[in-house]
């Protein structure tokens, strides 16, 4: 990031935040560094920095948490209108979208996974299965989302990633609750979806995800 030189600071520091969002620089679900911090990066002050964070938060692509700091939540002022949409809608119908989307998404992982996807399926599956040793629910959660993302990033459709970026806090959400209400984490299943997607097997890829759902919208009955 460039010190900002040139008028309208506030609008400079929005879209160069927006640019950082945008590029991956700060992924969706991280933290975006400190007011001090942007102040510093940008070369601008305190205020016009709080004033570009907020106008990112009023787009829907930053949130603030309470004693926790700024986070992304979206990549588009798209993204964040449809995250504010999913944060209201039901959660079987949340569940029934995400089963169409992951079924699609697995097939086409697994005809597209590169040796980086293979790598990072294989890490966040170990990440999953530590998290639910640890009986903390909220990082198994957080866990089980990262390791479904990262099976749409693998099919390598850029909008198909934005459009699940968007669904990601709602997603992070029910699986939460999710996990309260039965404990049930489907892990044998989630092996199975990974693996088929590493074997580059689009079927087998294609049924593991339509069984892994089938198993979780029979419990909303």
């Amino acid at each position: 990031m460039q010190p900002v030189r040139r008028a309208s600071l506030i609008s400079q520091v929005t879209e160069q935040l927006r640019d950082e969002i945008r590029s991956g620089t700060w992924p969706v679900g991280t933290r975006i560094p400190t007011e001090p911090e942007l102040t510093e990066l940008t070369g601008t002050g305190r205020n016009t920095v709080r004033e570009a964070v907020q106008a990112l938060v009023h787009a829907g692509m930053l949130e603030r948490r309470q004693g926790s700091g700024t986070y992304v939540v979206a990549l588009t002022d798209l993204g964040g209108t449809l995250g504010n949409y999913f944060a209201g809608a039901h959660e079987r119908d949340v569940l029934e979208l995400r089963r169409a989307l992951d079924i699609t998404a697995a097939t086409l992982a697994a005809a597209r996974r590169t040796d980086d996807d293979v790598a990072e399926l294989t890490r966040l599956l170990t990440v999953r299965a530590a998290t639910w040793e640890g009986h903390d629910t909220t990082a198994a959660a957080v866990a089980d989302a990262a390791l479904h993302r990262a099976i749409v990033a693998a099919s390598h459709n850029a909008v198909y990633l934005e459009f699940y970026d968007s669904l990601l806090p709602v997603i992070e959400s029910t699986i939460h609750q999710h996990i309260d209400a039965t404990g049930e984490g489907f892990h044998s299943r989630h092996q199975n979806l990974v693996t088929a997607v590493i074997a580059g097997d689009t079927r087998a890829a294609s049924d593991a995800a339509r069984d892994l759902f089938e198993g979780l919208v029979a419990d909303f009955g």
